[in-house]
């Protein structure tokens, strides 16, 4: 059945959940579903977008059986309004939503007009959650990258935690920066949950340098394999049923979870807009024209030229959240242009740019590791032995000897004493002889 429209409107940006994994066959389907029905039974407004496959295997899962997809907005045969589904407690569905990878080949008008679309279906809800597909695909990752948390789901088999490991390595690599949250499915208990967990944790913070988040365990039972046979999820059950109660309890960890994040400035729309943009073919009047003349141009002074690159840089930075990747790039590329054509004025600007920079906003733990690299990066430029001078090597001078009146007293004392001292005392006894006199005074 088609969705009613939400009689609410919710004026925030809603909270975007990402539900992922390594390998398939781990249950991220199931527990994307059970949660969303878990959140939209405790009266949030839920959208569940099912980006797995375009089979839409989460609409299956509660016995509907959509009749069009997103691909059948994207072909213009109808609106994305008419492709939602409505489960129970008025959670809705997409169907296909993996079909958005596919606007970045679209045109650019028929792109915005769809995620145009998705951006005000989405304004409507408390949370959007997705279930992406497995693995290392594209959609995938951007789906995860839309999201405000990744929700990775494991199992204690060894296969899925190695790929698991494979996913976050990726996502790292692709500039992620966020932490992503573990959830170990089909576990036997909280004890095998917790140690699964740790496994994987020690994994990352020893290959890549990060701690993971534990978001908790679902245990393994035959009413919720039966729920799947039968296409009534756990969730439906009774909330004093321990199946249920678990997904409940999940709920409650994600809010705390979400608590402890901000807000994202962006939805999932936006974020696939920001994509299609920076993947778009140039317009038509950058390349040559259609008869072979190239189009005419008009030369910009250099100054002119800078001065405006640098204010389309900045207005694009300015529009919200950009990619870690895309802001590494930028940077990279700056610093090296700068580089090229080392001089003082150069060094002087980097100098400058540095000083500009916001190091106040960051926490001990990221200065301390930042004045780490820029120590390392001062070595390369000036190594530390070359920046003692040639004098300081020197050995000192060697200075006149000087008697030391605070630890043996007066000089004629010190003679008296030793005049006194059998001829076969050792020098340990007699020095020590020499520190207690000189103590008490005589």
């Amino acid at each position: 059945m088609n969705a009613r429209e939400p009689s609410k409107h919710n004026p925030n940006q809603p909270r975007t959940i990402a539900v992922t994994g390594g390998k398939g066959g781990v249950g991220k389907t199931s527990v994307a579903l059970n949660l969303a029905l878990t959140l939209a039974r405790q009266d949030k407004r839920v959208l569940l977008l099912d980006g797995d496959t375009d089979l839409a295997n989460v609409s299956i899962m509660v016995g509907l059986y959509p009749r069009r997809t997103l691909a059948n907005v994207m072909a213009g045969e109808c609106r994305l309004e008419d492709i939602i589904l409505e489960s129970d407690y008025g959670l809705h569905i997409v169907p296909g939503a993996s079909g958005v990878q596919d606007c970045m080949d679209m045109g650019q008008a028929e792109s915005l007009r769809i995620l145009r679309a998705l951006n005000n279906l989405e304004s409507r809800y408390d949370y959007v959650i997705t279930d992406t597909a497995a693995g290392l695909q594209a959609a995938g990752l951007h789906m995860i990258a839309a999201a405000e948390l990744a929700c990775v789901v494991v199992t204690p088999d060894p296969a899925s935690l190695t790929d698991a490991f494979s996913l976050i390595k990726v996502l790292r690599r692709r500039g992620y920066t966020r932490v992503p949250s573990i959830l170990v499915n089909m576990a036997q208990g909280a004890s095998q949950a917790r140690s699964v967990f740790q496994r994987l944790d020690s994994a990352a913070q020893r290959h890549l340098g990060i701690s993971l988040h534990y978001m908790g365990g679902i245990w393994r039972d035959e009413t919720l394999r039966q729920s799947v046979l039968n296409q009534k999820p756990v969730a439906l059950l009774p909330v004093s049923d321990p199946s249920c109660r678990q997904f409940h309890t999940l709920a409650d960890m994600l809010d705390v979870r979400l608590s402890q994040l901000p807000p994202r400035k962006a939805g999932f729309a936006a974020y696939w807009h920001r994509v299609s943009r920076r993947d778009a073919p140039k317009p038509d009047g950058q390349h040559a024209q259609s008869n072979g003349e190239q189009p005419e141009t008009r030369p910009v002074p250099r100054k002119e030229g800078v001065l405006q690159s640098v204010g389309e840089l900045e207005a694009v930075f300015r529009q919200g959240e950009v990619e870690p990747l895309l802001r590494y790039e930028a940077f990279t590329r700056l610093f090296a242009l700068l580089g090229s054509t080392l001089d003082s004025d150069a060094v002087e600007i980097i100098q400058t740019g540095l000083g500009s920079m916001n190091w106040e906003n960051l926490d001990m733990e990221r200065r301390k590791h930042l004045a780490a690299h820029l120590r390392n990066l001062a070595d390369q430029v000036f190594p530390t032995a070359a920046r003692i001078a040639p004098e300081n090597l020197r050995a000192p001078a060697q200075s006149e000897p000087v008697y030391d009146r605070i630890s043996f007293g007066e000089q004629d004392r010190l003679v008296r004493v030793l005049r006194e001292q059998p001829a076969d005392i050792s020098l340990d006894q007699l020095l020590r002889s020499l520190s207690g006199n000189s103590r008490d005074g005589s």
